[in-house]
């Protein structure tokens, strides 16, 4: 005779924004630890989560939040330049505009309309794609990091410096490197800013991954969401007897391991910026980057005859290179050097006419 099986999964992840929020609800229904719905949908609204971080005392940009089709001009009148225009429910940059007279502020509006009318987003429905934030500007660096909630407590599994400025008019990331090379005291702040984060939000159990900007003011947090590091940047965080993403898996279920000892003495990623917009033809110099000391690996996820299309408008890039080594300022080298030698050839994409007949 079989013994009984429990149908109940023993736990729950979520790698993506939109999942996070079906996982969250799923998580509740089944009495599972994870976070809650009412943090998850603080992490995906821009504006909520900046008013939860100035009720914490968090420094954080003056900003409000307007639907899509209000007056442009009306709220260009209420904001105070430099500012950053961006959807109150996309991530990766995606639709993030720097804005700095009137005169930007308009099209950067009008273009991020554009972006959440476009049918792949329309199609999900959801109120927070109908919405622009506006924030001032934050000048200084900017940080992300990983990191792992247990019943409340923060573990911080990697702090990574985005070596690259990162001052617009678009934010198109490009280099994550850890460990970070910032003073400790600046690390600290980083951290201990972002412990204060996710209480404010209301995270409890799960991955995080937050990203932040520094400056002389101190430590500004730009977002956190209740998910890993996205895609195949997962691979940048090796441990020397697992994967992050086998360490999300094992927290799920309740069995993640104490000793956690990076694989590396640095790695870092580069996400490759596409470098224009149009129909890729070829990618050549691939295995002259492979070639580079410390390179582990470059993947070039775009595929031959597909459209490239370029920050704010674009949701990827057309791929990823890899590096470990024993520091991070010769990792941070052998990506760029690595990505010298790629030759992306783009042949332009003709627009779609509507068939005449008669």
């Amino acid at each position: 005779m079989l013994e009984s099986i429990d149908p109940r999964p023993d736990g729950i992840v979520a790698v993506a924004d939109r999942t996070t929020v079906l996982a969250s609800m799923a998580a509740e229904r089944l009495k599972i630890p994870w976070h809650s719905p009412e943090a998850v949908a603080l992490c995906r609204d821009k504006h909520r989560s900046r008013a939860a971080f100035q009720r914490a005392g968090l420094n954080s940009p003056r900003n409000f939040a307007v639907p899509i089709d209000a007056d442009p001009l009306a709220a260009a009148a209420r904001a105070a330049f430099p500012c950053v225009l961006k959807p109150l429910g996309l991530s990766a940059s995606r639709g993030v505009i720097r804005a700095d007279d009137t005169a930007s502020f308009v099209d950067a509006f009008h273009r991020i309309g554009r972006i959440l009318d476009l049918p792949e987003i329309r199609k999900f429905h959801d109120d927070g794609d109908r919405a622009i934030q506006i924030e001032t500007y934050i000048p200084g660096r900017e940080f992300a990091l990983e990191g792992i909630m247990t019943n409340g407590e923060l573990r911080v599994l990697a702090l990574f410096d985005k070596p690259d400025p990162l001052e617009g008019p678009y934010f198109e990331e490009t280099i994550y490197v850890t460990p970070s090379r910032e003073p400790e005291s600046t690390q600290n702040a980083i951290v201990e800013t972002c412990r204060r984060a996710v209480r404010a939000l209301g995270l409890t159990h799960g991955p995080i991954h937050a990203e932040m900007r520094v400056n002389n003011e101190g430590v500004f947090m730009l977002e956190i969401a209740a998910r890993p590091i996205g895609g195949l940047c997962a691979r940048v965080l090796r441990f020397t007897s697992i994967t992050l993403e086998e360490l999300v898996v094992l927290h799920a279920i309740g069995r993640m391991p104490e000793d956690l000892k990076p694989a590396a003495a640095a790695s870092a990623v580069m996400m490759i910026p596409a470098p224009g917009a149009g129909i890729l033809k070829s990618v050549a110099g691939v295995e002259e980057a492979r070639r580079v000391d410390l390179i582990t690996d470059i993947e070039i996820t775009a595929k031959l005859g597909e459209k490239l299309v370029p920050l704010p408008e674009g949701a990827s890039y057309p791929g990823f290179i890899f590096a470990e080594g024993p520091d991070p300022g010769s990792v941070e080298k052998a990506l760029r050097e690595a990505h010298a030698h790629l030759r992306f050839e783009i042949l332009s994409a003709l627009p779609m006419l509507a068939p005449s007949f008669g």
